[in-house]
């Protein structure tokens, strides 16, 4: 059990090919376990084992965003998105991987995703709002899809520059909190 360093963008590994998870040992629950310290650490509601460095296609979100009454994550083993839609929905996002930036994306309203738990039982969750935002950000991490993708050329640019700032100010620090208070979304 540990708080791992979350990977920044522009970092390469961000965009590295993520492979399925065949086995459902000890080694997947200590990912799973260092990778809800690191979520909750940093104040995230979801994170992909590639945002710190791993490969395994294995996602998070918090149990408070997908509806339970407590805060114990729900686990996205080989997660697929199986169905989308019911209108779009504008929303403000931000990433663990990049700190301190929040911007509209574009998504679908509604979906749904069906995966592994960390024992390797399958099941589907259907989420909206704020959980079906998640489950959309988390999934496109696995797909080297990230928030400067979702994005136009101009604020793609502003991105890239506070990125980089970001960066030179933190000389490589770990920490990938936003501003304090700010809702580091996942």
């Amino acid at each position: 059990m540990a708080v791992l360093d979350v990977v920044k963008y522009p970092d390469p590994r961000l965009r590295e090919p993520t492979f399925d998870v065949e086995v459902f040992d000890d080694a997947l629950q200590e990912l799973v376990r260092d990778l809800a310290d690191t979520m909750f650490a940093l104040n995230g509601a979801g994170i992909a084992a590639i945002q710190v460095g791993r490969l395994e296609r294995v996602f998070l979100i918090d149990g408070r965003v997908a509806g339970r009454n407590d805060d114990e994550p729900v686990v996205f083993v080989n997660p697929e998105i199986v169905e989308e839609g019911r209108g779009i929905s504008i929303s403000e996002e931000g990433c663990l991987s990049f700190p301190g930036v929040f911007v509209e994306v574009k998504r679908p309203r509604w979906v749904r995703v069906r995966a592994k738990d960390q024992h390797g039982q399958e099941f589907e969750i259907e989420g909206d709002g704020l959980l079906g935002r998640a489950l959309q950000h988390e999934h496109d991490h696995l797909t080297g899809r990230l928030l400067v993708d979702m994005v136009g050329l101009v604020k793609k640019e502003m991105i890239k520059r506070k990125m980089k700032r970001w960066h030179s100010e933190n000389d490589g620090e770990a920490d990938a909190r936003g501003d304090e208070g700010s809702p580091v979304i996942v």
